[in-house]
């Protein structure tokens, strides 16, 4: 929230579209659950608002288009034990296999009496299942092919600030802003990073043109 209105999360915008509403649905689906037992968890409407109203914006920040043609676009009717509830849906086609689905939404709010709360310790959030995420999605984080995946690795988040380093290229400042020591990318893109030698401007506008 900002100024008392929901806003976009900057830090996200460089994420595939699959993987911001994979995020969103992931932390509203667990609040939701908390409180199935409460007969007032309804109220959870407001939360669905700001959460939705905020991927929304992220995506429209993304592809620096407007919110109303993220809605056109993503908004989808899934079926519940309840009844149909509206959503918000993005798809991944693969070839020879499954497509993969992430939905915000679709979840009714309505108390359930055998909802059983598994409230555990908190433990610290594994990236592991994130990177999976990432990988399954199918698209470098760069330049956006989809072709000859791999995974750039680096020690620590520190060594992306080295004092005395230059201006530092576009793969630095992308994870640095996005605070991941991981960058799923083509292997031509990681064979560019480790030249030092990749700019993520240039390397869209090539990709566009049909260059590479």
């Amino acid at each position: 929230m900002r100024r008392g209105m929901p806003t976009h999360r900057s830090i996200l915008i460089h994420d595939s579209d699959y993987s911001i509403v994979m995020k969103y649905q992931n932390e509203y689906r667990g609040v939701v659950q908390y409180y199935l037992l409460a007969q007032d968890v309804f109220r959870l409407h407001a939360l669905n608002w700001v959460m939705g109203s905020s991927m929304l914006k992220a995506l429209a920040a993304k592809h620096s288009s407007t919110v109303s043609k993220m809605v056109r676009w993503y908004r989808a009717t899934v079926d519940t034990p309840l009844g149909s509830r509206r959503c918000f849906q993005v798809t991944v086609a693969r070839e020879g296999k499954k497509p993969l689905v992430a939905r915000f939404g679709g979840i009714p709010l309505q108390r359930q009496r055998g909802a059983v709360l598994k409230d555990t310790a908190p433990v610290m959030q594994s990236t592991t299942n994130e990177l999976i995420h990432r990988l399954l999605a199918g698209q470098c984080e760069i330049c956006e092919s989809g072709v000859g995946l791999q995974v750039h690795h680096i020690r620590k988040l520190a060594d992306l600030n080295k004092p005395g380093r230059p201006d530092p290229p576009g793969w630095v400042r992308l994870m640095a802003r996005r605070r991941r020591k991981t960058l799923v990318v083509y292997e031509s893109c990681h064979q560019d990073i480790h030249a030092g030698r990749h700019n993520i401007s240039t390397r869209k506008r090539s990709l566009e043109s049909g260059m590479l």
